[in-house]
């Protein structure tokens, strides 16, 4: 169980009650305005709700970064991260959208009705809230008992089952149209990452799609973060490690002003962006 100063609680103490009494005092207002409206049919001051919305973000935002700080500023750190962090706190705070992008492109590579297996699945956030809708069925699977039990909690649907496993042992059995591997492979050796990609393999049917992301390493060489095995330097890097498995590899980058991310799709039918993508059209002038 980690450990907090009694310095490090006070500093949170006194943002989270600074929050939750500006929020509070949004709410009293917005509850006077709405009983001052019911007892006199007056108007209502418009930015009376949007006040206390904003105080209800301000709230959240809040609570999420004391979580972030306990998260990430008191030691051991997780190998996974909890998204709703992302939404709540950095998204607004940061201005920083990368953490999205993972679900918005991983969504282009499923298949209608999907059957979807998850590897590295962390807090369940992407399956939930990005995959989960398109999907006949998922199985997300992580090695982390404390990342199966908040994403059993906080990210459950009925098409989700979420799994206790470590990829490096074996993968779940049956076949899948689709396979996710988000901000995970850097977890592996290059060893691991050819034997479980080879298992990836396996478990598709013909012309399913892997698909995922991963972060480029920095310039100084040091890791992102210690618990990374296998960082990659560019897009053909990444590609190296998935053509031999596979007969169409496709590889992209977005450059963020605080992160450079690669996404990655392998299959051997088409994936999104060929010129046969079902779901493409691209002209062109001659």
């Amino acid at each position: 169980m980690k450990q907090i100063s009694p310095q490090g609680a006070q500093i949170l103490l006194d943002a989270v009650t600074g929050a939750s009494n500006n929020f509070i005092a949004a709410a009293q207002h917005a509850i006077d305005a709405l009983q001052h409206v019911r007892d006199h049919a007056t108007p209502l001051d418009a930015p009376v709700l949007a006040d206390l919305c904003q105080a209800a973000r301000q709230l959240s935002g809040t609570i999420h970064g004391a979580k972030f700080a306990f998260d990430w500023q008191v030691p051991p750190t997780p190998e996974w991260f909890d998204h709703f962090l992302d939404q709540h706190l950095q998204f607004r705070r940061d201005q920083n959208s990368f953490w999205a992008e993972r679900g918005v492109y991983g969504v282009l590579a499923l298949a209608p009705q999907a059957e979807v297996l998850e590897l590295c699945c962390g807090d369940g956030f992407n399956a939930f809230h990005f995959y989960a809708p398109f999907c006949s069925r998922m199985i997300c699977v992580d090695f982390d008992p404390e990342a199966i039990r908040h994403a059993r909690t906080y990210n459950a649907a009925p098409n989700i089952t979420f799994q206790e496993v470590d990829i490096r042992t074996g993968l779940p059995g049956g076949t899948f149209t689709n396979i996710v591997w988000d901000a995970a492979i850097e977890h592996f050796t290059e060893e691991e990452i050819a034997a479980v990609t080879a298992g990836i393999k396996s478990r598709l049917i013909p012309g399913g799609i892997l698909s995922g992301h991963t972060i480029v390493e920095r310039s100084d060489g040091t890791k992102h973060l210690d618990q990374h095995e296998r960082e990659f330097s560019s897009m053909a890097d990444l590609a190296s490690f998935l053509e031999p498995h596979f007969a169409n590899v496709r590889v992209f980058e977005t450059i963020h002003p605080t992160r450079h991310n690669l996404y990655f799709y392998a299959s051997d039918g088409p994936v999104p962006f060929d010129s046969d993508w079902r779901h493409g059209l691209q002209t062109k002038r001659p």
